[in-house]
């Protein structure tokens, strides 16, 4: 954490998708930290969360539950799981967040806006949003992130792996530096009065080809990604049972892949946290089980 993020009182912070990738990673980063911790959730579970931090019950068709979760909440982690009601969902806690008196929001987005693909116009359409509030906010917008290749962990052992991304790069970033950047900003004393947007990148682009080259050396067998056209790739996931509203989203992560249009470089991670991003070949070593099948004792 870089010296200049520095409390100057004790604030609260509330967390929506806490259970989610980077939600859970800057729910553990803030748990040791002089905040007062709220993780917004459906259904509150005990044991989801460590004792000291506080669970609040949000439901959309009950907007009163919205307004209660953040009351007292100073800064607030905005995040939403990718669903067909994510631009609805996220404006009605924006909402319920300024008529709450919450000084700051810290909008997880994404990065190459604006883009008529999903999610990438969704949250286009958040963001146009709380530009028009008048609140403090930040927006977070990652490349594409490493645990999409979790998907690729059963057809690699299969022999099987391949998509539409052709011979594209794209700069992937660890969901943990997402939640370090978002760490540093909510503990930020001067963020409160930020308006700003943060790109957030891993430290090089990667093609399809080169990641199956480094899981050949991580294996010790060759690991090659088949080349399909995007049709060949929807109807494959089709086929599979895979639900038409998620091979869209698919299918259209493997065209910004093939479009290079996520490649950037950025040095935000390492200028908000102090640390470098993480490098995607570590990543694929601490996760070689998905890709090897082999049991993790």
């Amino acid at each position: 954490m870089p010296q200049s993020a520095t409390l100057v009182s004790r604030p609260r912070i509330a967390i929506a998708g806490a259970s989610g990738r980077v939600g859970a990673a800057l729910v553990a980063n803030l748990a040791g930290e002089a905040v007062d911790l709220v993780a917004l959730t459906r259904k509150p579970e005990p044991g989801r969360f460590p004792l000291h931090i506080a669970q609040a019950a949000v439901e959309f068709d009950a907007p009163a539950t919205l307004g209660a979760a953040l009351e007292g909440v100073d800064r607030f982690f905005l995040a939403q799981g990718t669903s067909p009601r994510q631009v609805e969902n996220e404006i009605a806690l924006i909402d319920a967040a300024i008529a709450a008196g919450v000084k700051h929001i810290v909008k997880l987005s994404a990065a190459s806006l604006p883009a008529k693909l999903h999610p990438f116009d969704w949250h286009a359409r958040v963001e146009a949003y709380l530009l028009s509030r008048d609140i403090g906010h930040t927006m977070l917008r990652p490349t594409t992130f490493f645990d999409t290749l979790v998907r690729a962990g059963k057809p690699v052992q299969e022999g099987s792996w391949g998509g539409a991304a052709g011979h594209g790069a794209v700069n992937l970033i660890d969901t943990r530096d997402v939640a370090d950047a978002a760490t540093a900003v909510l503990l930020d004393a001067e963020s409160t009065h930020w308006q700003r947007a943060f790109h957030l990148t891993g430290p090089r682009a990667w093609t399809m080809d080169e990641v199956a080259g480094e899981l050949t050396r991580l294996l010790g067998k060759p690991v090659s990604y088949a080349q399909r056209t995007a049709a060949e790739e929807r109807q494959r996931l089709l086929a599979s049972g895979v639900s038409e509203f998620v091979v869209d989203i698919l299918v259209g992560l493997d065209r910004t892949v093939h479009e290079s249009s996520l490649r950037e470089e950025t040095a935000t991670v390492q200028l908000l946290t102090g640390h470098a991003p993480r490098q995607l070949p570590d990543w694929l070593e601490q996760n070689l089980s998905l890709f090897s099948g082999a049991k993790v004792s």
